[in-house]
């Protein structure tokens, strides 16, 4: 890893902020949560998160999506029934949500690493890491195709700086396919400036919104946090497969689960959606090969004060959403390749039928819509199924073929 100045660490700190922006202020656009205070939370929440794992993960934590529909279904956002004070109860429950992560923080230092990488093999999580980009990519291609001509200027302009550049260029390709794609947006007139309109100079305390409790609201709210803690295991091994660290030792994946659930906790506190650990970003460190954590911690500074300083985040707003397109088809796609990359690098045997089973259960059970519904109302989809699917094949198959060679 090229060691950088203190200037280019902030430039490649900004490049960080606008890869999760566009994902961290849709989740409140969604919810009826404010974008500032959203962008608040993933700064200051991303600083604890560093602080709790002693500053050793290059992670940023943003705005989840695995909640938007327990929110919207309490404080029926988008309906005639919405109201702040059922917004309040939504809070309150993923408040709920943050302690759930600390109760599972608590099981898994109980437990301990050892027991979590059994049930998380190479087998499970290369796979895992496939699903989080392959199930991120129609997400792509749903903002590139609002405009497939500026979605390709981003992506070829990323390509083409990655490959080809040297130097601090090689450093910033994301930034340099965002600004690249912004200026022929700009030039052919595509770019829309109302987000300037009415913009506060500062966000008051009126933006805030603080949370209420019920049982109820609680009850529905919190369980979502199992959901997010499968995910939440394929994001760090998916960091850790990039960074090249088991972070599940170091700082433990204890310390990382008790950062996601202080974070928040305290994002519950002030009005913001629950915290999360971001792929966009991830994707950013595979593709500059730059895993400094201080440098996150650079892009949560920036965050705060786009959250604080209001004209920035609409100058973000601005930036036309097939731009973020290109850039987030290459960032998925670089994260499905490092799941192949970590079932490479494990040396899978798939003339093993048990090896090729379970990856072959994670991949259907992740890509195909499947859903796992329990009676309390929690809802496993996508990466959160494919972990669980992973695991029980895993261990299921291993009971039932023990002497089957063990390569994962």
């Amino acid at each position: 890893m090229e060691k950088v100045n203190h200037s280019t660490k902030v430039v490649l700190g900004v490049q960080h902020v606008f890869a999760m922006f566009g994902a961290t202020v849709l989740v409140p656009a969604l919810t009826g949560l404010n974008p500032s205070v959203a962008l608040l939370a993933a700064g200051i929440g991303t600083l604890l998160f560093h602080l709790i794992t002693g500053g050793i993960v290059p992670v940023f934590l943003g705005s989840s999506f695995a909640f938007i529909g327990v929110i919207n279904s309490i404080s029926k956002f988008g309906t005639d029934k919405f109201s702040p004070e059922n917004m309040s109860y939504a809070l309150g429950g993923l408040f709920g949500a943050g302690i759930i992560y600390l109760i599972l923080s608590g099981v898994v230092k109980l437990f301990g690493t050892n027991f979590i990488k059994k049930l998380f093999p190479p087998v499970v999580t290369g796979p895992v890491i496939m699903v989080i980009g392959l199930s991120l990519a129609p997400i792509a291609v749903s903002m590139a195709k609002n405009n497939w001509t500026l979605a390709l200027v981003a992506m070829l302009t990323i390509v083409g700086v990655s490959c080809f550049m040297k130097g601090f260029f090689k450093l910033v390709p994301i930034l340099i396919g965002i600004l690249t794609g912004y200026a022929v947006a700009a030039a052919m007139g595509l770019v829309d400036y109302s987000a300037f309109e009415n913009s506060k100079l500062f966000i008051s305390f009126s933006d805030f919104t603080f949370p209420k409790f019920s049982m109820d609201a609680v009850l529905t709210v919190a369980p979502i946090a199992i959901v997010s803690f499968m995910e939440h295991i394929g994001d760090v091994t998916t960091n850790g497969a990039v960074v090249g660290k088991d972070f599940f030792e170091k700082p433990g994946l204890h310390r990382t689960l008790m950062g996601d659930g202080v974070a928040t906790i305290f994002a519950s506190l002030i009005g913001a959606p629950a915290n999360t650990t971001y792929s966009e970003n991830t994707g950013v460190l595979a593709v500059t090969k730059n895993y400094n954590p201080a440098i996150i911690r650079i892009a949560a500074v920036f965050a705060i004060i786009l959250g604080v300083f209001s004209p920035l985040g609409a100058f973000l707003r601005t930036i036309p959403v097939a731009v973020m397109g290109g850039v987030s088809f290459i960032l998925f796609g670089m994260i499905a390749s490092i799941g192949m990359r970590t079932i490479a690098h494990s040396k899978l045997d798939f003339n093993n039928s048990r090896n090729l089973m379970i990856v072959t259960l994670i991949l259907t059970a992740g890509l195909s819509g499947a859903e796992f519904k329990t009676d309390g109302g929690v809802v496993l989809t996508g990466i959160g199924l494919a972990a669980l699917v992973g695991m029980v094949a895993n261990l299921v198959l291993h009971i039932i073929l023990p002497d089957n060679p063990d390569n994962d």
